[in-house]
Order: structure tokens, then C-alpha cells, then sequence
């Protein structure tokens, strides 16, 4: 933790070299949360974690990193950058498939589908209510790119948004159910 304000530091205050050494302090965990999230992915992925961890890295700025207020920003942002890559694979894929149409995807289990979609067209629909949720209530958005897109538990989410976890337990149940119906609305019309 240490070492990643002195680098962040280093960063702002301009140090050329300072983004070389933060990727090999954050790489690990980048690799480890990447792949925990594809392993959730549909069966037939061709993204691999190390491939998403550096189109991740690179969109973060690569060698030219931006001024990172703190460890939670940066978790935030490389959160965030997962996210959109995959929604726009999920994208891709689905107008190379099906058209460009939308299909009728049915829900059974409200929590299982929102942690741990099996389709293209589920992701994108998680993605667009989460979009809705962001603008309704942006802290709890952000726990569920954190959750869902990064894989991080509970805890390490709640670490990084700088709240205590029970408030976190109670954001995530509140997310979950606000998806769920979001997306069965949104279904539905």
C-alpha cells in the first residue's frame, strides 16, 4: 500500500518512470480479478484475463498514466475499463450472431443472473440497467461494476469504496433487486 501512494506520487508530480513501476505492483491483482470475472463468462470466451488485464492497463493510459488520487481511484477506474471492454465484445458478438437484433432472454433466478450472466444479450442488459442505477444512485453502481465486472468479494469492494462492509452488504442487496427489476421491466416493453 505503501509503495503504491509513493508511486502514485511519483506519478503526479510527473516521474516518467513512475507508471512502469505500477504496473508490476497492481499487475497481479488486475490478473487475479480478470480472471476470476472470465471464469464466469460464457462457455466459447476467446478473451483471456492477461488479454483483458492489458487492453484494461492500456486504456487506463499505459506508460502515460494519469494522476491516480488514491489506490480506490485507480481499482474504480480499472473497474470501469473492464467493464466497457466487455460490453463491447458483448456487442460485437452479439451483432456478429444475431443481426444486430435483440433477443427475449427469460429470468429465473434474479441473483444468479445478475452475477453471473450465460449471454451476450444478458450482459447487455445488466450493462444498460447498470447504467440506469448510475444515475440513480452512482456509489451503488460503482459497487457492482466492482462486484460484477472486476470480481471482487464483498469486502475487498467495500475496501475500495471506502465503506464499511455492512453498508456495503446493504448497497449490494439493494443493487441486486433494482437490477432484477430493471431488467424485467425493460423486458417486458
Amino acid at each position: 500500500m505503501q509503495d503504491f501512494t509513493v508511486i502514485l506520487n511519483g506519478i503526479a508530480r510527473g516521474d516518467a518512470q513512475a507508471a512502469d513501476r505500477l504496473l508490476p505492483l497492481v499487475y497481479g491483482e488486475l490478473r487475479k480479478l480478470a480472471a476470476a470475472k472470465m471464469a464466469r463468462e460464457a462457455a466459447g470466451q476467446t478473451l483471456q484475463p492477461t488479454a483483458l488485464v492489458h487492453e484494461a492497463w492500456l486504456r487506463l493510459g499505459g506508460a502515460e498514466q494519469p494522476d491516480w488520487q488514491n489506490r480506490a481511484h485507480f481499482f474504480a477506474s480499472a473497474a470501469e475499463a473492464m467493464r466497457r471492454i466487455l460490453i463491447e465484445r458483448a456487442r460485437r458478438n452479439q451483432t456478429q450472431r444475431h443481426g444486430g437484433g435483440l433477443q427475449r432472454v427469460e429470468f429465473n433466478d434474479a441473483a444468479q443472473q445478475i452475477l453471473a450472466p450465460g449471454s451476450d444479450d444478458e450482459l447487455l442488459a445488466v450493462h444498460d440497467a447498470l447504467d440506469r442505477l448510475a444515475s440513480h444512485d452512482a456509489r451503488k453502481a460503482e459497487l457492482v461494476k466492482l462486484r460484477y465486472f472486476v470480481g471482487l468479494t464483498l469486502e475487498q469492494a467495500a475496501e475500495v469504496l471506502g465503506v464499511a462492509v455492512p453498508t456495503a452488504k446493504r448497497d449490494w442487496t439493494y443493487a441486486r433487486a433494482w437490477l432484477f427489476k430493471e431488467i424485467s421491466q425493460s423486458r417486458r416493453s
